[in-house]
């Protein structure tokens, strides 16, 4: 018999169907073999899939909304799904079947679904009672903006360590030339040994 688990936040629930890993030695209320997903979002057609679509789907999902959340151009486009901005309220969600001859599913939704949809996601890898193997997300962030933060680290990280030492040396400094003013001490000299 499978398991159902749901995870739901106001307008969207994701549930995902399966049986516990036995030769783990898992409880029978675990899920680490997944068979079936769909996710419902209110007013829209139900999307449902293969564990091998909802992986994709999520990264898709985390990283669209990260190039939202950096305000860099928020466009997301693969083989199973593309996501773009009609404007700031609005996305666009183009859905690929990866059956022939299939019409892909066009939806368009407001941020509050789209921070729902990420929301019930956010509850499945955060769930103890559903294993899912975890993908990497950087390695699917795409290659203009991957080599972007890259020169942006290591810009940092050539310029960051010599800039403090120059601050630290030039606060030292000053700290020290407040304190102690060689020329103070010698006019005090001449002027005791003239009397």
């Amino acid at each position: 018999m499978q398991n159902k688990l749901s995870f739901h936040q106001s307008s969207a629930s994701l549930e995902i169907i399966g049986l516990p890993d036995y030769s783990n030695n898992e409880n029978k209320d675990q899920i680490s073999i997944i068979s079936q997903w769909k996710l419902t979002i209110v007013d829209k057609p139900l999307i449902e899939g293969k564990i091998e679509h909802l992986g994709p789907i999520m990264d898709a999902f985390y990283i669209y909304s990260n190039l939202l959340i950096k305000n860099e151009i928020p466009i997301y486009n693969s083989k199973l799904i593309d996501i773009k901005a009609d404007n700031l309220n609005v996305h666009n969600i183009v859905l690929k079947s990866s059956k022939p001859n299939v019409k892909p599913l066009v939806l368009k939704i407001g941020n509050s679904l789209l921070s729902d949809t990420i929301n019930c996601f956010d509850q499945l890898n955060e769930s103890p009672k559903v294993r899912i193997k975890k993908t990497d997300i950087p390695t699917k962030i795409p290659k203009k903006l991957r080599f972007g933060l890259n020169k942006k680290l290591k810009f940092f990280n050539f310029f960051i360590p010599p800039f403090i030492a120059i601050c630290s040396l030039i606060l030292f400094s000053s700290f020290f030339i407040y304190f102690y003013s060689p020329f103070e001490n010698i006019e005090k000299k001449e002027l005791i040994n003239s009397d």
